[in-house]
């Protein structure tokens, strides 16, 4: 079954409507490769129809965020970015001057979060995060 209609059929199970502007949202991050913003998606739903608007992206993508079907990540100054969970762990190191956002191997911050459960008994969500910072170019 393709990833869009395992979350279309989990949002039918939980009592969610399935709207043709909430199935295209979902097709849309679920096919995409990338993270794609509430105005990416907008853009993307224009070309097929003008039967919606942005509050309706925003609405749906804090709906999927909240039940646990997608996630938002910061990428700096207002931007924010939004995948499924079908896109995988993996941290974005986010260049504070020129905006670039590369993507960092998760298993990089294991031992980070090893240590966060042996010392606080915390056990952080480090499959997608951001970190902000400079990258090569700007450093120089």
């Amino acid at each position: 079954m393709a990833h869009c209609q395992v979350i279309l059929d989990s949002l039918r199970a939980r009592g969610y409507r399935i709207t043709p502007q909430r199935e295209f949202i979902v097709q849309t991050i679920a096919h995409s490769d990338h993270h794609l913003s509430a105005e990416q998606i907008y853009a993307e739903m224009q070309q097929h129809t003008q039967a919606t608007n942005i509050a309706t992206i925003y609405r749906t993508m804090e709906m999927l965020c909240e039940e646990g079907l997608a996630y938002r990540t910061d990428l700096g100054e207002g931007r924010t970015g939004y995948a499924t969970y079908n896109h995988g762990p993996h941290i974005h190191l986010v260049c504070r001057k020129c905006k670039t956002v590369i993507d960092a191997d998760p298993g990089s911050l294991d031992l980070l979060g090893e240590e966060w459960i042996a010392k606080y008994g915390f056990k952080g969500d480090l499959g997608h995060i951001s970190v902000f910072g400079l990258c090569q170019t700007c450093q120089g």
